[in-house]
């Protein structure tokens, strides 16, 4: 092993700039030489790259965002496309790449593993949390604090104007990020895409809690929820003739330092991702579950079912009332 790739692609997530600093680092003490490859696959494909010395990263363990720039590149889907990156790579002498990034950076590792005989880790980076063989995923608790900073804010304008406030997050294809940051921001109803929404019940608890004196409350809903949290505000208030107000973070959830939690996550995950290198792992991903270091296949990883724990549904039915 002599010259290792680095990448962040797909979106950012805080975090990744403290795994790009663990990787360079801990690479660099094994005497393996470090390129860091610019805008994902995109710098790949363009050869576009700057050399990792240990000077490279200073000062970014606290930045959000990820010095490496990322992007989604439509080019590196077609076959065509990932020829030529596996063809820059190895003209690079390029041994091993790792990829730091969610479902669709693991799928395009998939892709590139067909065609080019480098080794492959990933180090998962994404705010939903959605990647199974691991218990948290960069960017998850910044995003989750970042969430309820805002519903703690949105909650003093919803209680002096004694309204239903609905709070939308990102999350189209998962949950996670709702329900904890519903549960942390004390909500009254948290909606997921994994679960049937039934706008009626939740119509009649959420006026069941204004008979009981409840003034205002907060609905937490993914992105993912079929019409997102307008659609949801519009048949509630077509039930109950309440007024409904909607608030989408959006991007916001993305940005900001990373919490310690994050940046030490990282920085373990970036040192686990060297390891299987040097020991000939590849097309996996490195996590953590249960505090133990995890190999997860890339197919696994982005197809595995992450289950949603019922005690959450048992204890909704307590914590709202």
């Amino acid at each position: 092993m002599r010259t290792l790739g680095l990448m962040t692609s797909g979106g950012d997530a805080p975090g990744m700039n403290a795994a790009v600093r663990s990787v360079t680092r801990i690479a660099l003490g094994h005497g393996i030489r470090v390129l860091g490859f610019k805008r994902g696959y995109e710098g790949i494909l363009h050869e576009e790259f700057v050399e990792m010395e240990a000077r490279a990263v200073s000062n970014i363990v606290q930045r959000g965002g990820t010095i490496l720039k990322t992007a989604r590149t439509a080019a590196f889907l077609t076959l065509k496309g990932q020829k030529k990156a596996a063809h820059n790579l190895q003209k690079l002498g390029v041994d091993a790449l790792v990829l730091i990034g969610g479902d669709g950076t693991f799928r395009g590792g998939m892709d590139l593993a067909k065609v080019w005989r480098g080794q492959l880790i990933g180090i998962p980076g994404t705010i939903d949390n959605d990647l199974f063989g691991t218990d948290f995923t960069l960017g998850f608790d910044t995003a989750v604090n970042t969430a309820v900073d805002a519903i703690d804010k949105v909650r003093d304008t919803a209680d002096a104007h004694e309204r239903f406030f609905l709070v939308e997050v990102m999350g189209r294809h998962s949950g996670q990020l709702a329900l904890a940051v519903g549960i942390a921001g004390g909500a009254e109803e948290i909606l997921i895409p994994e679960r049937p929404v039934n706008i009626r019940a939740v119509c009649e608890r959420l006026c069941a809690g204004r008979h009981r004196g409840k003034t205002s409350s907060i609905i937490v809903v993914a992105e993912g929820v079929e019409g997102g949290a307008f659609r949801v505000a519009e048949q509630l208030k077509k039930l109950s003739r309440n007024e409904y107000r909607v608030c989408i973070l959006g991007h916001i959830q993305r940005g900001g330092s990373p919490t310690a939690a994050d940046r030490c996550l990282a920085t373990r995950l970036g040192a686990y991702a060297v390891k299987a290198v040097v020991e000939g792992e590849t097309g996996k991903m490195v996590g953590e579950i249960g505090g133990r270091r995890t190999l997860t296949p890339f197919r696994d990883a982005v197809k595995g079912k992450r289950r949603i724990d019922p005690l959450y549904g048992q204890m909704m039915r307590f914590l709202n009332l």
